[in-house]
């Protein structure tokens, strides 16, 4: 027969309070009580049910990370990488497990509706798109990083489309004319046809605003091409293989995520084109690695530990009732070497 609290508790001589206190909070009882249940409970070989725990409590202790991809493909992003560090920070004081959640079977809407967590950190959730009604349906708690906020929703991000303004800026104070833009693609789920790129959009806003300065459009412009590539390095190299071998090819390549540059460096190198004396890459992240490369990566840094980090705590003050709100935070160009005059 399987053995019960109340089984630990008759043994140690303390109520069944104290025994639940030893699992769940172990701070509201002594060092030495602690001890003595948890080593009666191995004697009896006493395993907490988490089901059950979760049914009497009404919560989970678990949040979750909710990406729009599969996680495979989500994780080949060090940027990921870092919101998921920063997140895991948080849940690590808390005492909080982390789920990443992806799409269920290809359906984002099946996976929110089947959620065993207590809150929601999300990526790129803006007012307006349809699966915004299931949140609300469930009154799961939630924030989204790199979306956009309204009275109804939280947003933890940067301005992107004063960043990207910066940095065009910057690409065309260092003469450059001839342009390749590197657009993440848009995520198309579905069973949410409106759920596309926020940062997409402001980012190309922002460019369209410093070309505009210098009498530049955006579009239709044959020094100007934009690509649109998957969040890795690989798909990255194969655009930059047949970029490359154009007679029109760009004096720059701006990227919307430090991960392509590694295909774009690979590519430049294996096809004779030296960084930055014949082309120069600029890139969104300052992911770790970016200051390693060679040549340094000229790069906007923008803080994806410190987003996973503030959107958690942010979630926390959600679950406890208290007031939050968005939050922008500030951004910063890193000239490195793999950027030059032209």
């Amino acid at each position: 027969m399987r053995s019960t609290i109340n089984d630990i508790a008759l043994r140690a001589g303390v109520s069944k309070a104290t025994v639940s206190f030893a699992f769940n909070n172990p701070s509201k009882i002594s060092k030495d009580t602690y001890t003595r249940i948890m080593e009666i409970a191995g004697e009896l070989g006493y395993v907490p049910d988490p089901v059950a725990r979760t049914l009497a409590k009404k919560h989970t202790g678990s949040i979750g990370f909710l990406v729009p991809q599969a996680v495979h493909e989500v994780l080949q992003n060090p940027y990921i990488s870092e919101i998921i560090r920063g997140i895991g920070y948080v849940c690590d004081n808390e005492g909080l497990s982390l789920s990443i959640l992806s799409p269920l079977k290809g359906v984002l809407s099946q996976t929110i509706r089947n959620a065993a967590v207590d809150g929601l950190v999300t990526l790129g959730i803006g007012p307006g798109m349809s699966i915004l009604e299931l949140f609300y349906q469930r009154g799961l708690p939630f924030v989204t990083i790199d979306g956009k906020s309204d009275k109804m929703l939280v947003n933890i991000g940067i301005d992107d489309s004063a960043a990207a303004e910066n940095l065009m800026d910057t690409v065309l104070a260092y003469g450059h004319r001839k342009i390749a833009i590197y657009v993440l693609k848009d995520v198309l789920l579905p069973d949410d046809a409106d759920f596309s790129s926020i940062v997409n959009e402001c980012r190309l806003e922002g460019f369209r605003r410093s070309l505009a300065k210098k009498g530049i459009p955006l579009e239709k412009n044959s020094d100007i091409q934009i690509f649109y590539t998957d969040s890795s390095m690989e798909d990255a190299r194969d655009i930059t293989h047949d970029l490359l071998a154009l007679k029109n090819s760009p004096s720059v390549i701006i990227c919307f995520a430090d991960i392509q540059t590694f295909g774009v460096y690979e590519e430049c190198k294996r096809q004779g084109f030296v960084i930055p004396d014949t082309i120069s890459v600029i890139s969104f992240d300052d992911i770790p690695f970016a200051r390693f490369m060679s040549p340094p990566l000229t790069t906007v840094r923008q803080p994806g530990f410190l987003k996973g980090q503030v959107a958690a705590e942010v979630l926390m003050d959600m679950l406890a009732k208290r007031t939050v709100s968005s939050i922008v935070m500030d951004t910063e160009l890193i000239i490195r070497s793999s950027l030059a005059s032209v």
